[in-house]
Parts: C-alpha cells; sequence; structure tokens
C-alpha cells in the first residue's frame, strides 16, 4: 500500500526539518515548503494525502494559503498555529482547515492528529442506503458526492462525515459530543465551537439559512436534526 505524501508548509526551518522527520519516522512522504509560492507549485506537480500548515508565513498569510488551496481542492488541511485563542482556531477552520494544532505541540499530537484527518478523509462513514435525499439535497455514500437541488457541493472529508451522520441519523437529534466523537475523537469531547463552526460552513456551502433551517436544524441547548427523507 503506498504511502500517504504530506505537505508541510512552514517558514521556521528548523520546525520545517523536526516536523518532516516526525513524519517520516512515521512512514510518511513528506514534501516541504517555506511559503506559500512554493507550496502552490509543489502542490501542481504532485498533489499532497494532507497539508500541514503554518498560519505564519513570509509574504503571505497560512489563511490566504488554506482559502486559495480550498478553491481547487478538498484535501484535509490542519493548521498549525502558534496562537491558543479561540479566535486564531475558529479563524482558521471558518475558511476550510479540518483541523489544528498549536504550538508548542508534542510528537505523539502531531502525529495522531495527522493520522485522525487521514483516517477521515479515507473512510466516508457507515450508511444504510446508497443515496440521501431531502428537499433538494442528495448524497450519494457509495459516490462520496453531495449536491444541492441539482448542484454538486465541494465539501472537505470533514464536512463530508458531518453530513452524512447527520443524514445516517435523519429525524433523531444527535448531541455535539455524538458528532465530535464520531467525526474527530474522543479526545475532542466537549469541543463545540470546533462544530459549531464547521457546521456553520457545511449550512453556508449547502445554501442553508440557520434561521429558516431546509435542512440543518439546531435544537437549542440539546444538538442537531437532520430533515428526514422526502
Amino acid at each position: 500500500m503506498a504511502k500517504a505524501a504530506v505537505m508541510v508548509v512552514d517558514g521556521d526551518v528548523r520546525i520545517l526539518r523536526m516536523m518532516q522527520s516526525l513524519l517520516e519516522m512515521e512512514g510518511y512522504r513528506v514534501m516541504v515548503a517555506g511559503d506559500g509560492r512554493t507550496a502552490l507549485k509543489i502542490f501542481a506537480e504532485e498533489p499532497p494525502d494532507l497539508v500541514m500548515l503554518d498560519v505564519m508565513l513570509p509574504e503571505t498569510d497560512g489563511y490566504a494559503l488554506c482559502r486559495c488551496i480550498r478553491e481547487f481542492s478538498q484535501v484535509p488541511i490542519i493548521i498549525v498555529t502558534s496562537g491558543d485563542s479561540e479566535e486564531d482556531k475558529v479563524r482558521g477552520l471558518d475558511i476550510g482547515a479540518d483541523d489544528y494544532v498549536t504550538k508548542p505541540f508534542s510528537a505523539r499530537e502531531l502525529t495522531a492528529r495527522v493520522r485522525a484527518a487521514l483516517r477521515r478523509a479515507a473512510c466516508p462513514g457507515n450508511h444504510n442506503g446508497s443515496t440521501f435525499s431531502c428537499r433538494g439535497l442528495l448524497i450519494d455514500f457509495t459516490a462520496r458526492r453531495v449536491s444541492s437541488r441539482g448542484k454538486e457541493v465541494p465539501l472537505t472529508s470533514t464536512e463530508y462525515k458531518i453530513l452524512s451522520y447527520m443524514a445516517q441519523n435523519a429525524d433523531r437529534v444527535v448531541i455535539p459530543d455524538q458528532i465530535l466523537e464520531h467525526v474527530w475523537g474522543d479526545k475532542y469531547l466537549g469541543a463545540t465551537h470546533l462544530l459549531q463552526v464547521s457546521v456553520a460552513r457545511l449550512r453556508r456551502k449547502l445554501g442553508d439559512d440557520a434561521r429558516r433551517p431546509t435542512y440543518i436544524m439546531t435544537r437549542p441547548g440539546i444538538g442537531y436534526v437532520m430533515m428526514g427523507e422526502a
């Protein structure tokens, strides 16, 4: 089985080499870039399976690069930030990142986040039928595609897994920790801001107004409900 390719983008050469060494010891093929321009050139030549992206880069920041990548790819992206504030983390998630790691981080945390992101991307989740439909929304579980009113909706692996989990539990209230554990793992229990940002981003892509939802309803203080099949 081919090893997963991870691209690490960081303006600090010492951290870049350290992350490269850690990931190579775990068996990954690692591509490195010290700036956004180099990262995009490498991406065009050999698209990676996952991107580790520092927010502090020369010429442009990691947030801008993340937005740029999201214009043409749904590859898993893990933001690496030295900022420990919730605002820094939410900003990265809101522009399309799948996860974040805060500096300083341990080798175990780094590799665990990478494994989890790759696992989410490779495993779309269980389902009872081949498709799910609701008011113009169609989820094709076999092809792992989502369309809304006939137009394909590009989702990240994390967004797809959230949506498919809700669809599998249609018409039932699912609490945040159920989704967090299913999508991110039990270490993320209680990280409600992570889920809130991801659901908000998912709703925008689906054209679903949170105030007058068509697909995903919020039960304040309880959780979410996916409307059942039409």
